[in-house]
């Protein structure tokens, strides 16, 4: 049943290997070393590569990786068990030569696998023919939350009324009666007068305070656009009445922001005001009792020596508390989630150092994870690319894709004065051809560029251009014409935008895909909001899975990464960009912040992750 079993070291040296088949098992392997392993992906445990799927286990004391591989058509219930089984086995009868990191020693297993696999399939076999029972409550993942979790603070934004452990009710003994042996005790008549007098006066003072007015709130000041003019200017907005057509419009702009955008784009800044959490002194109050007895002198210095292996139970509140912060900071739940996972398989059973805490070396171990999922695992050049296809005589494709709303027409043009800048000739696409207004969007973000890069300063030539052919028309075909004029015309880059679109839109989304497979743009850019955080994990899924679904082609052109916009409105929750990466693991390009042409930004990965652990 089994194709590959293998154990390998995270150095790269195989030490023991069975393969049943002929077949060539390296890619599968090397992909799920590429695509998982380094990438800190190993929540899942599995990875489906081509037609088989590999299942793992990770030992950290010694460095050590179990790989099984079979074809994922098949339903292999003793494969987990095999795993553990055999990871075991192999730890206790090679400890010493692990220790020693002796790795070309002869590991003869091959007895003790098979005796290992024919156990596990036995197993399975038996599993099988007995009856499925449903799972009790302590197994359910209702059980294991936390009274913590459950209880919301005063503090909270939602200003929810807090809810408060219900505590054993309390009888209280019998009041003594007022009248005693027929005679009224008049102190106690007094005290009732009393406290009936205050429960009577208590709704009159609240309805009191009802009654003082309120202040009025200041009205809303309109805002003053930087190329907008002034406020004078406001009245004069509706220009369509009593005025031709074709009247040209006078555009106010600001040549200071030229020459701010050569070379490559600057580095984002990332500012968080929140002070540094203090996770140590949290977790060790959520510990339980148990962990707190004493045990002596010696047990002061037995925590000084590092020869204690981390697992589950240790890092579990520090897991849980990271998870909250990471959900706190817009990153989607089940991302979270995976993340933790991730961090927990490659700590279980790591050798802790000398006066190295488990909320430390959690934390530090999740930064590092977020730091390398953000770095980009392929290199996206554009001015490089741009020059690559000038050379080659031919222009130069960036199709831009997403939801209704989230800019992808004022990235655009950040994008197209950004490449102006570095001197190339651009071309704008209008192909969507369903926005009210969105021709005329682009046409007016040409006129602001043409004016700050007159043809006078580029040879006489006219830097931005737009090709639109109205509305209601195929924006595949009017993004092939356009391609086919930037060629004939020797215009460098075709900047192609497209209409928004909801991802469960098949109709339109079978439009995209045609788009994008007769077109064959260079780089497919997804333009998302950092405002999103489990709304972005499903825009990607389904925006990549109908790419991959309606092309009809072995090899679908799907997205290739990612321009983050409105990364100002978030302050430090920046959730989204681990959200997005983590799932199509495809970079963020560009971050767009600001109004102005020249807002527009790199991604620093450790900024955004030191930011994010605030």
């Amino acid at each position: 049943m089994l194709d590959l079993f293998t154990i390998f070291s995270k150095g790269g040296i195989v030490l023991w290997c069975f393969q049943s088949t002929s077949q060539i098992f390296t890619p599968s392997v090397n992909a799920l070393i590429r695509s998982v392993i380094l990438q800190e992906r190993t929540g899942s445990q599995s990875f489906d590569h081509d037609s088989l799927r590999l299942q793992y286990k990770l030992d950290n004391e010694f460095e050590l990786i179990f790989v099984v591989a079979y074809q994922k058509i098949l339903q292999l219930s003793y494969v987990d068990k095999f795993l553990s089984d055999i990871h075991l086995e192999f730890r206790d009868r090679y400890k010493n030569e692990l220790q020693k990191a002796q790795w070309f020693y002869d590991f003869n297993f091959q007895k003790s696998y098979e005796a290992i696999l024919v156990s596990a399939e036995q197993w399975g076999k038996h599993q099988a023919k007995l009856p499925k029972q449903m799972r009790t409550f302590d197994e359910s993942f209702k059980s294991k939350k936390t009274v913590a979790s459950m209880i919301e603070r005063k503090d909270d934004k939602d200003n929810k009324k807090q809810v408060k452990i219900q505590e054993p009710v309390k009888i209280d003994p019998p009041k003594p009666s007022p009248v005693t042996n027929g005679e009224v005790d008049e102190d106690i008549l007094a005290a009732n007068r009393l406290k009936l007098a205050q429960k009577m006066g208590g709704p009159k003072k609240k309805a009191d305070k009802q009654k003082s007015p309120k202040p009025e709130k200041a009205g809303k000041k309109p805002r003053i656009w930087e190329f907008g003019g002034t406020n004078k200017d406001l009245v004069n907005l509706e220009r369509t009445k009593d005025k031709p057509e074709d009247m040209e419009i006078n555009i106010q702009t600001d040549t200071t922001i030229i020459g701010q955008m050569t070379g490559g784009i600057r580095d984002l800044e990332v500012e968080s005001e929140s002070e540094d959490e203090s996770y140590e002194e949290e977790i060790e109050t959520t510990k339980p009792e148990v962990q707190k007895k004493s045990g002596g002198v010696f047990s002061m210095f037995k925590g000084l020596v590092g020869n204690k292996s981390l697992s589950k139970e240790d890092m579990l509140p520090a897991l849980d508390k990271l998870k909250d912060h990471l959900i706190s900071k817009n990153v989607a739940a089940d991302i979270a989630y995976k993340l933790c996972e991730s961090v927990s398989i490659k700590l279980e059973g790591k050798v802790l150092g000398t006066f190295d805490s488990v909320a430390n070396t959690v934390k530090s171990t999740l930064t590092e994870a977020l730091v390398q999922i953000l770095s980009p695992k392929k290199r996206v050049d554009i001015l490089r690319d741009a020059f690559e296809a000038k050379k080659n005589s031919r222009p130069y494709v960036m199709a831009f894709c997403g939801v209704n709303g989230v800019g992808k027409s004022t990235n655009l043009a950040k994008i197209c004065f950004w490449l102006i800048e570095n001197n190339f000739r651009v071309l704008i696409a209008a192909c969507d051809t369903f926005r009210a207004g969105a021709v005329e969007q682009l046409r007016t973000h040409t006129r602001h560029l043409n004016a700050l890069h007159p043809p006078e300063k580029h040879n006489n030539q006219t830097m931005v251009q737009l090709y639109e052919k109205g509305y209601g028309k195929d924006a595949a075909g009017i993004a092939m014409e356009a391609i086919r004029f930037a060629r004939d015309s020797k215009i460098d880059i075709v900047l192609v935008d497209t209409a928004g679109r909801m991802q469960d839109n098949e109709p339109l989304m079978r439009a995209l895909t045609k788009l994008i497979k007769v077109n064959e743009p260079d780089l497919v850019l997804f333009v998302g909001e950092a405002l999103v955080g489990n709304e972005a994990v499903d825009q990607l899924v389904k925006f990549n899975q109908a790419l991959a679904d309606y092309s009809n082609a072995s090899n679908p052109h799907i997205i290739d990464g990612i321009v983050l916009t409105k990364f100002d409105t978030i302050d430090d929750k920046v959730g989204a960009a681990i959200s997005m990466t983590y799932i199509t693991g495809q970079p963020i390009v560009f971050v767009g912040t600001g109004q102005t042409y020249t807002d527009l930004k790199s991604l620093n990965a450790k900024a955004v992750v030191h930011a994010l652990m605030k």
